[in-house]
């Protein structure tokens, strides 16, 4: 099936008129993409690129699914939900929105081919993505002139290219904020992270933490991302994190979709160890591995884990939860507690400011990608601060010039439940201006 062109169906038309309301990753996968939109109909529709008037605007959604490392199938299947949602309510301030999806298998090469695709669909922008190979597919859309809306942050070229405008602070705020937290909390820290390119950046932006409250740097230790037991990991994590007998140890598991697997492991060699404490970052874990894991009685119960966004029973989120019960109910990907689902929410978000902001003009990657750097400030209803992306904001000394978030929250796990562990977000602005990430 390699190679076959992708599959392309037209969402189906709302109501429209009506009204105008508001590093990269070294890992390897078969070479498929399957980029699909929604609901009927193939071949390229005219004036995709939503000109003038009531044309569509067509935009893609691209992340991993049904692979041997982390998957984020919500992202695209919320993409898809969010398009059914808004067409039936009047559009992109009266434009059909068509979304056009691509799994890109956690392969370089298919990340390129879904980049290809985007840019022979000439789409306005790809919105609400994950994908781990921004060197194969950054250079493919910056020589198109797609802007990137909404990222993951998981690789650092989200913070670099001026196509890039990310809605969260990426790993390297939950990285740098976890850090913080756990200088006071932990004696020893051991972080236990993929054995990729972009896993090759997660100790320096945890330390960043740690030194900067007065804390050793952590141990580094590699795993591979897609082991199906990590026995030898997690008995070397707890050596690590016992080696003082007078401080409590941390083991910081930082491994996406396998952090699970790891816990496996690491609940066993824990039970003669239950003074070592575990902390992570949301992504890697959420409320569903909790429960999974054994909830209060689980080798998560104590953990320290920081986010981008408010809880999930935030009042912020009630307008994302309308969506996802409108058109996506019985979808068992989309969970409105996924940081993924999450983030996608809030790039949509901001591609309809966007096309608001645009009037009745011309809606393309051009007009698009020029009022974003145009100044445009976008709100999120409380979910992030204010957005607006500049080359001159306040980390782009240490190379992070397209970072503008970098407020973090932090939760922990109680008696099996995911809470707030201090009120408000955390500002990790200064420990990653002593981030060393060159």
């Amino acid at each position: 099936m390699t190679g076959r062109r992708p599959t392309r169906i037209t969402v189906l038309r709302g109501l429209r008129g009506r009204s105008r309301a508001t590093r990269t990753g070294a890992l390897s996968a078969g070479a498929l993409v399957a980029c699909v939109s929604l609901a009927t109909g193939c071949g390229i529709v005219p004036g995709a690129t939503g000109g003038s008037g009531d044309d569509p605007v067509t935009v893609m959604t691209w992340a991993p699914k049904d692979t041997g490392a982390t998957n984020k199938p919500g992202m695209p299947a919320f993409a898809r939900a969010y398009a059914r949602w808004i067409n039936a309510h009047g559009g992109l301030n009266g434009r059909d929105l068509n979304v056009l999806t691509c799994n890109d298998h956690n392969d370089s090469v298919t990340a390129a081919k879904c980049a290809r695709r985007a840019v022979k669909e000439d789409v306005v922008a790809v919105v609400g993505s994950y994908s781990q190979h921004a060197d194969s597919f950054f250079p493919v859309l910056e020589g198109a002139g797609i802007p990137y809306i909404g990222g993951y942050g998981i690789t650092n070229t989200e913070f670099t290219s001026p196509l890039s405008y990310p809605v969260n602070g990426g790993q390297p705020a939950l990285l740098a904020g976890l850090g913080d937290v756990l200088a006071d909390a932990c004696g020893p820290v051991t972080l236990v992270r993929p054995d990729t390119i972009a896993g090759d950046q997660l100790p320096v932006l945890l330390d960043s933490g740690l030194t900067s409250g007065g804390h050793a740097p952590a141990h580094d230790q590699r795993a591979e991302e897609d082991a199906t037991e990590y026995g030898d990991q997690s008995e070397q994590a707890l050596e690590q994190a016992t080696a003082d007998p007078s401080e409590t140890g941390c083991v910081v598991p930082v491994l996406g979709d396998r952090t699970g697997t790891f816990m496996d492991s690491f609940r066993r060699g824990r039970v003669d160890h239950p003074e070592v404490r575990t902390a992570t970052v949301l992504g890697s874990v959420d409320q569903t591995t909790v429960n999974a894991s054994g909830g209060a009685s689980g080798p998560y119960e104590g953990a320290y884990v920081t986010g981008w966004y408010p809880a999930v029973n935030d009042p912020a989120w009630d307008a994302m939860k309308k969506v996802i019960e409108e058109e996506a109910f019985g979808d068992n990907s989309v969970d409105a507690a996924d940081a993924g689902v999450q983030t996608t929410w809030i790039a949509y978000s901001v591609l309809r400011e966007v096309v608001e902001s645009l009037g009745d003009g011309e809606v393309s990657a051009a007009t698009v990608r020029r009022a974003l750097d145009g100044g445009l400030k976008v709100g999120t209803g409380g979910l992030t601060p204010p957005l607006q992306w500049t080359f001159a904001d306040k980390l782009a000394s240490v190379g992070f010039p397209r970072l503008v978030n970098t407020e973090v929250t932090l939760q922990v796990v109680r008696q099996g439940r995911l809470v707030s562990a201090r009120k408000g977000t955390v500002d990790t602005t200064s420990t990653l201006r002593n981030a060393d990430v060159a």
